[in-house]
């Protein structure tokens, strides 16, 4: 790659229907993620949006036509025969390992969906092979993009807050899954990713769970401690809506002050100790890119792309998703065993 050839990006997995219609209304369906990669992809005039991977021939060719690219439903034949320069993949949460690791091993710069896997043991095979061929290796925690958050971390950083002391993660809404620890952590890894961005390493995990609705354990609620002394909690659910008003919220407190960020895009607060009078930030009038969650998206795919063009390393390594998924299976064991579990380094 040149700082002036585009970028050739292919897509394994879309998902949505294959009608126009339907897969232009699959841009506003978070149910249906797939489908915003293909729209930051093909949308962009730096990328080359140079193939589509799916399973079902047919499928696959129709929406293929309908963005202007090539089907394929072998990964081998379209890394063969396209040679991309970036491998955004998109597949079904509990079907992330097979196809992660075909694109590793063979050599490609990729950048998958959370959760990274649901075992740990297929997270360490996925993590070590990539380190042995130096692969540019990205997962797409895209809420660190969005304006509230971005805020957030600048006010840490500048000191504003001083000494965190605590901090909060609330995130619920409708889901789905045969795994009974789906929320944990195909939802909540956005939560451990979140928190330790903000606040530092979690030291430590306490958890109760939830069944009494069925499917498995679809609330949470977890006790943290960071390795910096301040404690944290996460509260997580698929027996809530998406619909309600501060469905997510965080909240980081200090000694100096606190931040909190409401529905990940929508607003920003800050307070200095002591004062009744804070700072607000919402979207203004025209300011749709900050206000829409999608958009989030946008911002990391940006950033990813002036990371690999530059040889750096991804914006948000894969790494992290291998640290998410340590934390839910710590979270999982002190559920289990009723006691505090501490989280080992990485």
């Amino acid at each position: 790659m040149s700082a002036v050839k585009k970028v050739k990006v292919a897509l394994v997995g879309a998902g949505g229907s294959a009608s126009g219609r339907e897969l232009w209304n699959g841009f506003q369906s978070p149910g249906s993620w797939g489908m915003q990669h293909v729209r930051v992809w093909a949308s962009r005039p730096d990328v080359d949006f140079c193939a589509i991977v799916g399973r079902d021939a047919v499928r696959t060719q129709e929406k293929a036509e309908i963005f202007g690219t090539k089907a394929y439903t072998r990964i081998a034949d379209m890394l063969e025969q396209e040679t991309p320069d970036l491998v955004s993949l998109c597949l079904p949460n509990q079907g992330h390992f097979d196809a992660t690791l075909e694109v590793i091993r063979a050599g490609f710069p990729l950048l998958v969906e959370k959760p990274l896997v649901f075992d740990i043991r297929e997270a360490e095979i996925l993590m070590n092979e990539a380190a042995k061929r130096n692969v540019f290796f990205a997962i797409n925690f895209n809420h660190r993009f969005a304006k509230p958050v971005e805020l957030a971390r600048a006010a840490i950083d500048a000191g504003r807050l001083g000494e965190l002391t605590f901090a909060s993660w609330r995130f619920g809404g409708e889901g789905a899954s045969s795994h009974p620890h789906a929320n944990l952590i195909e939802t909540q890894c956005h939560g451990f990713d979140m928190l330790e961005y903000l606040c530092g390493p979690v030291e430590s995990v306490m958890a109760e769970m939830s069944d009494k609705t069925g499917s498995g354990y679809r609330t949470l609620s977890l006790a943290l401690r960071f390795r910096s002394g301040a404690v944290g909690s996460l509260i997580g659910t698929y027996d809530s809506s998406y619909a309600y008003p501060d469905t997510h919220r965080v909240e980081i407190d200090g000694t100096r002050g606190r931040s909190v960020i409401h529905d990940t895009v929508k607003k920003y607060t800050f307070h200095a100790a002591g004062s009744e009078i804070g700072e607000s930030w919402e979207a203004g009038y025209f300011n749709d890119a900050d206000r829409e969650f999608h958009r989030t998206f946008d911002k990391h795919a940006e950033a990813l792309l002036v990371a690999l063009r530059s040889g750096d390393k991804p914006p948000v390594d894969a790494g992290a998703g291998y640290r998410a998924l340590l934390l839910a299976e710590a979270a999982i064991r002190s559920f289990e065993s009723g006691c505090r579990v501490k989280v080992a380094a990485t």
